[in-house]
């Protein structure tokens, strides 16, 4: 029987609907990457909470509450670490391994994830793919308008770039692995469960997100340096950049040949280290419920440790409610710093810290511009520097207080919570775990914009610039 006019038309009609929903997203991840991000965060969120909510994901053959849901898989493609249930009783075989690549999805980025995987297809890199996948190498690319200086990973250099990210995640968190299994096997983990649990804590340290696959945590191993040390080497390779490893891969310890980011990151991070351990043993040498029973060796260690997870590591051997109040005043200024940018680590990212310090230090000598290692940082990234602070500053600002009127809980606790919230960091106080559910959905909103917040921003800012042909009169306003 012949089709009608009417059948032959709908299928028409249909494709041309799909082309133009095609057409349109192609064009959205041109001309605004950071928005495309948004949209595919928001995807793989609501993907991972539905994996989350199957009974079969769930230890006891249960449907996980949607807020408990909900907040591990933001907790898990945000690369935070922070949860609401015992991450290691709670979940089946199945959800640990839904959490396993939940992590990596996240912690690679979903713009250079979606390269990659165009790479290994194609075989090449097109434009439209570049700028996609340089929009996580650079908030400043990630528009559609022109970046007239210097970057640090340049247009041409993308697809070296994707491969060195495919690569040294594979080879890092390997290397993590082999190391980290024989530790496990002597500290009393049977060998078969450490095949598992090695590749486990490889990438919960190299993704910066420090989840647990055994009930005790560190705890056990809290003697065991040469374990320790290995996480806290995943920890500072996840957390200085793949720009910066693409340079160092490049260049190797010629300091010369370094790009100013790679600097500035490696310098701050290094200061950052040093300090906060500095800080961190000077005000617990003495508490008896942390360092206090150590001996001079193991609080010094231990001090580095925390200091090293603060970064954004996550992991932990003592009970992080049990520090001084000033002690955690000092982990939220090193967690709200974060680590590196284009890394697995959250925060405001050390090269921010790093340019506006500059920027104080050049009006101090009142040099007409800022300057570092013979060269000129332009206004247009001190600028984005000073918005991502602002930003950050209000997201913490804003969720400390809704959360504090929520629980009544101590200010403190709250504040240490929502800054390990929003830089991704994963260390909690306890108050995490017993945040009711409202307080768990602003908790979740703070992580979410704490992994993508800050470049969204960035991003937006620099669209922002544009080109005027004329200049308006000048007034000084009185500041300080």
């Amino acid at each position: 029987m012949a089709a009608t006019p009417n059948e032959v038309r709908l299928p028409v009609r249909l494709r041309r609907i799909a082309f133009t929903a095609w057409d349109r997203l192609r064009n959205l991840t041109t001309a605004s990457p950071a928005r495309f991000a948004v949209l595919v965060f928001v995807t793989l969120i609501l993907l991972f909470t539905a994996l989350f909510s199957l009974p079969a994901a769930a230890a006891d053959g249960q449907v996980t509450p949607l807020a408990d849901a909900l907040f591990t898989a933001v907790s898990t493609i945000c690369v935070t670490g922070l949860s609401t249930v015992d991450m290691y009783s709670h979940w089946s075989p199945l959800g640990h391994a839904i959490t396993y690549v939940g992590v990596n999805v996240g912690a690679l980025g979903v713009l250079t994830l979606a390269s990659i995987l165009g790479l290994v297809i194609s075989k090449r890199l097109g434009l439209r793919a570049k700028l996609i996948a340089a929009g996580d190498s650079n908030p400043l690319r990630a528009h559609g308008g022109p970046v007239n200086e210097g970057q640090t990973v340049r247009l041409g250099e993308v697809g070296q770039l994707l491969r060195t990210v495919a690569l040294s995640t594979l080879v890092i968190e390997a290397g993590l692995t082999v190391l980290i299994y024989p530790a496990l096997v002597v500290g009393g983990i049977d060998p078969l469960v450490a095949l598992w649990e090695a590749p486990y804590y490889a990438a919960m340290a190299f993704t910066n997100t420090g989840f647990v696959p055994n009930a005790d945590g560190l705890t056990p191993f809290a003697q065991d340096y040469f374990l320790l040390t290995v996480l806290m080497l995943g920890v500072f390779l996840g957390s200085i950049g793949f720009p910066v490893i693409f340079t160092l891969w490049r260049h190797h310890w010629r300091f010369r040949l370094w790009s100013l980011h790679t600097k500035l990151t490696l310098i701050t991070t290094v200061i950052l280290f040093v300090l906060g351990a500095g800080f961190i043993l000077l005000l617990e040498y003495d508490n008896p419920l942390t360092f206090g029973s150590m001996d001079a060796w193991d609080t010094t260690f231990q001090a580095f440790f925390l200091s090293a997870m603060t970064r954004s590591g996550g992991f932990s051997v003592i009970d992080v409610g049990d520090l001084n109040g000033a002690t955690l005043i000092v982990g939220s200024m090193l967690m709200f710093v974060g680590g590196g940018s284009a890394s697995t680590a959250g925060g405001i990212k050390v090269t921010t810290l790093a340019v506006l310090a500059l920027a104080v230090f050049s009006e101090a000598k009142g040099r007409p511009s800022v300057q570092a290692f013979g060269r000129r940082i332009p206004s247009d990234v001190q600028r984005v520097a000073l918005s991502v602070v602002a930003w950050g500053a209000t997201i913490v600002a804003i969720s400390t207080v809704t959360i504090s009127r929520i629980t009544d809980a101590p200010i403190e606790y709250v504040l240490f919570d929502v800054i390990s919230g929003f830089a991704t960091v994963g260390l909690s106080t306890g108050l995490t775990a017993e945040l009711p559910d409202p307080a768990v959905y602003v908790m979740s909103a703070t992580m979410f914009m704490g992994r993508i917040g800050t470049v969204t921003l960035a991003a937006a800012v620099a669209a922002a610039s544009r080109s005027q042909l004329y200049a308006l009169p000048v007034e000084r306003p009185i500041v300080g």
